[in-house]
């Protein structure tokens, strides 16, 4: 789904690694590896089409990178994204909107996220593990082929950890893709993708 050859990435005057190769493919997750500041949280924000970078090409299947990360990526960065004054039935309702999602997909989220109790709740009310599984409703609502997550389970107790891995293994079994950087293992077989030490 996505091919990255010789891929170069600087952050400032810092390079933070050069000469990246790799693939991830349909029916695969792969972990992105690599010492704090190595470029983990760069590298997906390059795929996903927020930052240039300095050398290498990103490929994605069967379509233009626009129309690729528009389309078929969802993106799920360390920040939920999400608007701490809204109440959260609102901001699902607006995410799964811009999305593309309807009423049936976000119910569904809901649904399997637990967050009927959450969403007459304000946002900035929900603890870090809530925000978080709020952030995640709009996979499952607007369902997209590969995701690009970035430390998907650090705010998250041991059950819904458990949880979202079944929702990745669900995700992975139809054919959808994930590259999670992450610094504990994936609870799905994953291959690794290491991209070395910071400096």
């Amino acid at each position: 789904m996505i091919g990255v050859s010789d891929l170069t990435l600087s952050r400032g005057e810092r390079v933070l690694f050069r000469d990246l190769s790799f693939s991830l493919a349909a029916g695969e997750a792969v972990a992105l590896t690599g010492a704090n500041g190595a470029g983990k949280t760069s590298l997906l924000r390059a795929l996903a089409g927020f930052i240039r970078p300095d050398a290498g090409t990103i490929a994605f299947a069967d379509a233009e990178p626009a129309e690729a990360r528009r389309r078929h990526i969802h993106w799920l960065g360390h920040l939920d994204g999400l608007k701490g004054a809204r109440r959260a039935r609102e901001e699902l309702n607006f995410q799964a909107q811009w999305l593309g999602a309807d009423a049936a997909g976000t119910a569904a989220a809901v649904d399997i996220l637990a967050l009927e109790p959450l969403l007459d709740l304000e946002v900035r009310q929900l603890s870090a593990g809530q925000r978080r599984r709020l952030a995640f409703a709009r996979l499952v609502a607007a369902p997209r082929p590969v995701w690009l997550l970035d430390e998907p389970f650090a705010p998250l107790d041991a059950r819904w950890r458990a949880a979202l891995g079944l929702l990745m293994q669900a995700h992975v079994d139809k054919g959808g893709a994930i590259l999670a950087a992450v610094h504990d293992p994936l609870p799905v077989a994953a291959r690794t993708v290491d991209i070395g030490g910071g400096r």
